[in-house]
């Protein structure tokens, strides 16, 4: 049997370790896609061009971790109109981003300059979460730099836009979580594997056309 996809979109150079029970499962192949050439993807390129660069229907999943963000506003439509079309009628996105209201909360309370979370990279600050990483930025890689944001109601409201039949989206850790799943696309198949990578949908609400 052959191998399901998923498409790693904006892989950079760290290994996948949110999905890996599902990578390790060897029912998938993980395809790595990023802008940046040196950290050796499958395929380079900008996710804003994916349709140029992946046959339709070729993937059975996206994962898609704090990617997002670095695209600019007007861009974020087109793209998950792309991220369907590149998908398989029974395939899914799993997207994740920081989540603006719960930084604004945090900032509120603790601080601009209040540590949130200590991540592979360093502490995380409010500001790196609104603007980029700002030790990524100031080394020189200016595309880590953010250009938009999402809160669970916008990032819901623009998989919907762009045509996913189903969109579930939940808050947690300062992040926007989304799952996004094409018109024949089976809830009850995707759910036990994403469980197994410690992504619980089940108790948030999932919004349909």
């Amino acid at each position: 049997m052959a191998k399901k996809k998923m498409l790693n979109a904006g892989a950079g150079t760290t290994v996948a370790k949110r999905i890996q029970p599902l990578l390790s499962s060897h029912d998938w192949e993980e395809i790595r896609l990023d802008v940046d050439g040196s950290v050796k993807p499958d395929i380079v390129g900008s996710i804003t061009d994916l349709a140029k660069l992946c046959r339709p229907a070729s993937f059975d999943a996206i994962w898609c971790s704090h990617l997002m963000e670095h695209l600019y506003a007007h861009e974020i439509h087109p793209t998950f109109v792309q991220f369907r079309e590149v998908l398989k009628p029974d395939g899914f996105a799993l997207i994740m981003s920081p989540d603006l209201e719960a930084v604004a909360q945090h900032m509120l309370t603790q601080g601009l300059g209040a540590v949130a979370y200590v991540s592979p990279a360093g502490p995380i600050r409010p500001l790196d979460m609104i603007y980029g990483h700002s030790g990524a930025i100031e080394q020189g890689r200016h595309h880590m730099a953010h250009k938009t944001g999402f809160s669970c109601d916008r990032m819901g409201t623009l998989l919907l836009s762009a045509g996913f039949s189903t969109v579930s989206v939940r808050s947690a850790n300062f992040e926007v979580c989304a799952l996004a799943l094409m018109p024949e696309a089976e809830d009850r198949r995707i759910q036990p594997q994403l469980e197994a990578c410690g992504f619980d949908f089940r108790e948030t609400v999932t919004a349909a056309p």
